[in-house]
């Protein structure tokens, strides 16, 4: 009993001590409260520790407002509270740029769900999950796109299967986000080959390339076979003229033709 009392007061200690040491470092305690005024948060370390609790929350209610047993009424709620969430994330952010740390926001302005589609919303409220198909909400984004026309940044055999742009048609002076608005996966490529036409496009292409090469190794053919022509031309000649160089025995035969004739005309005289 007096061992279980002892561990109780040796954990309670370190739990203390814990407590003041983070206190000092100007961390924060485990069950402390968020400051309302984020203004009177004076030390870098502080910030970042509540800007990752409130990413916390942000990615658990993100999650739960995926459940299909939540109402109408809950998946609002939920929806307002990650928007209050994300605001209160921007002014972690900014207190944290006032303090010298780095600015988040430089990379990460805009928020993407699960299939890398920018999370759509209304002058900078955002909806999420099932919060999309809430009444009112899909009449919302349908009349958004009912205002969109297609530009094409770069060919594609099927066009009208992979759009590549949608931008605003009403709007004359159009700013980079209104440009990168609808930009997702398929503007970059990632599902071209989904449908197939790419790869068919791409069979078509390899099939006239390989014709190609095959017409240019026959036209290397060709030209070999004329110059191994030329050159069984040349050897006769090359043969006729090494032919006329004498042999060991040729040599012998003259050098003994021209003795003997030395002989006769030295005991002829």
């Amino acid at each position: 009993m007096s061992t279980r009392l002892e561990i109780k007061k040796a954990q309670s200690m370190l739990f203390r001590f814990r407590e003041a040491q983070a206190d000092e470092l100007g961390g924060y305690k485990k069950n402390a409260k968020r400051p309302y005024l984020i203004s009177e948060v004076a030390t870098l370390a502080e910030c970042g520790t509540w800007r990752s609790e409130v990413l916390r929350e942000i990615s658990k209610k993100v999650s739960k407002i995926q459940d299909p047993g939540l109402n109408d009424f809950q998946i609002r709620d939920l929806n307002d509270e990650i928007n209050k969430l994300l605001r209160e994330k921007n002014r972690w952010e900014n207190r944290i740029v006032e303090l010298g740390g780095p600015n988040y926001r430089r990379h990460g302005g805009r928020v993407f769900d699960s299939d890398g589609k920018e999370v759509p919303g209304n002058r900078g409220y955002k909806y999420f999950g099932r919060a999309k198909d809430l009444p009112g909400v899909r009449e919302l984004f349908a009349e958004d796109r009912k205002n969109v026309k297609i530009v094409h940044l770069y060919y594609h055999p099927n066009p009208q299967t992979h759009p590549r742009l949608i931008i605003a048609q009403d709007d004359a002076k159009r700013t980079r986000q209104d440009l990168y608005k609808y930009i997702d996966a398929d503007y970059y490529g990632y599902r071209d080959e989904d449908d197939g036409v790419l790869l068919e496009y791409e069979k078509k292409v390899q099939k006239r390339m390989r014709l190609r090469d095959t017409s240019n190794n026959a036209d290397v053919e060709n030209t070999e076979e004329e110059t191994i022509t030329e050159d069984e031309q040349e050897e006769p000649a090359l043969v006729s003229h090494a032919s006329s160089v004498p042999t060991q025995k040729d040599v012998e035969d003259w050098i003994l033709r021209r003795k003997k004739q030395e002989l006769v005309d030295r005991y002829l005289k």
